[in-house]
């Protein structure tokens, strides 16, 4: 069983940048391949990045590549989604997940996730 708990939403004016952390309960962090996914009012999950187990390899979607990266930090475990150049349309609950085994190509759809953190809101206004 995995606990994930986000943090570092708020809200912030068109440009600016945010970054998320999701802490993770339990052992064997670097076992879990975690994603960032996101859910804006009327709409389904939207998948935003995942990272492998080791951190070396991620996917990042279109629509945010080249603002968002993600990281993690296995000894924290701890994972990050870097979010720079914020827009309008990245406003959104923000969540973090997880799934044993696998890799980053495996987290890209929320049926995918085993586990999934409470959210964290990101507003941006212009």
């Amino acid at each position: 069983q995995v606990h994930l708990v986000e943090s570092g939403g708020g809200s912030v004016h068109t440009g600016d940048s945010l970054t998320l952390s999701c802490v993770a309960s339990g052992s064997a962090f670097d076992s879990y391949a975690m994603a960032w996914f996101r859910q804006s009012s009327g709409k389904g999950h939207e998948f935003v990045a995942s990272i492998g187990g080791r951190g070396t390899g991620t996917v990042v979607a279109d629509n945010v590549r080249g603002r968002f990266t993600i990281a993690r930090e296995n000894s924290k475990n701890t994972v990050y989604l870097h979010m720079n150049s914020l827009q309008p349309e990245d406003a959104a609950v923000y969540y973090c997940t997880a799934r044993l085994g696998g890799d980053e190509n495996m987290l890209r759809w929320p049926a995918a996730a085993n586990y999934w953190g409470q959210g964290t809101q990101v507003d941006v206004s212009s």
